[in-house]
């Protein structure tokens, strides 16, 4: 079995095109996305419509919780003022831009998706979230102790979590009480990474037959890069209302 996993496109058009094209050229078994569709790029519907229009099973992000209710707050966490300020901008924008087809498309969204594998032998769980399973802006980075992971993960019985929001790729292998182990797995972002690649990012879960959750390498997980033409999604950014900083963020992946 293998599943493509992406999130955190962000309106950049421009790396989910070539994204996709990749998944479809590596034939999974299935598709998945975690949220963050829109915000911070001038690509919304554009980003939405294709998305739509390849029926890929979607869950919200908090971004698209924000837009979906026409808010002005993102759910987003700002260092700075300056930041926060920015990112005012650019929810305002999204939501000025946004079709009410759309709109009421991320409005809809489901919070998780949960996929249960293994029903002929020990079935294990596949937990979709977009920030953590306790909030959809939570932030799950790899430097969460272990037992704090294992512990939220045991609560939503999850053997394996997905998630996103960080933009940073991630996966922990972490033995739980019964010695089996179970993964948290932060996929990345296709458009806004954060971790100093501007290129794409998505994960590829691949297993034999059933997860032997007694074997730590069972489970193989590979983030996949995809180059785009960034240039032009930097470029795009500064040819819209929206701050030039986004495309500097682009352009540097952070």
């Amino acid at each position: 079995m293998k599943i493509a996993l992406f999130s955190d496109i962000h309106a950049n058009i421009d790396a989910l095109e070539p994204v996709l094209n990749d998944i479809e050229q590596r034939k999974p078994d299935a598709v998945y996305c975690l949220g963050d569709l829109v915000g911070y790029a001038p690509y919304p519907n554009e980003v939405v419509d294709l998305i739509r229009s390849k029926h890929i099973p979607v869950i919200a992000g908090n971004y698209d919780q924000g837009v979906g209710l026409n808010s002005g707050d993102c759910g987003c966490a700002y260092k700075t003022e300056e930041d926060e300020a920015r990112g005012v901008e650019s929810i305002l924008y999204t939501n000025k831009i946004i079709n009410d087809a759309n709109r009421a498309f991320l409005r809809s969204l489901p919070a998780h998706l949960r996929l249960e594998f293994g029903v002929n032998s020990d079935p294990w769980n596949l937990l979709m979230v977009h920030g953590s399973p306790r909030k959809i802006n939570e932030y799950l980075f790899e430097d969460r102790a272990d037992k704090s992971m294992l512990r939220m993960m045991t609560k939503a019985d999850a053997h394996v979590m997905a998630f996103g929001h960080t933009h940073k790729p991630y996966h922990k292998k972490i033995k739980d009480e019964n010695g089996q182990f179970r993964h948290a797995i932060n996929i990345g972002s296709v458009g806004k990474p954060k971790d100093g690649d501007p290129r794409g990012c998505y994960a590829l879960l691949e297993w034999d037959d059933d997860l032997n959750l007694n074997d730590e390498n069972s489970l193989n997980v590979e983030f996949v890069r995809v180059e785009y033409n960034v240039e032009k999604a930097a470029k795009a950014v500064e040819e819209s209302p929206l701050p030039n900083e986004f495309a500097d963020m682009l352009r540097k992946g952070v």
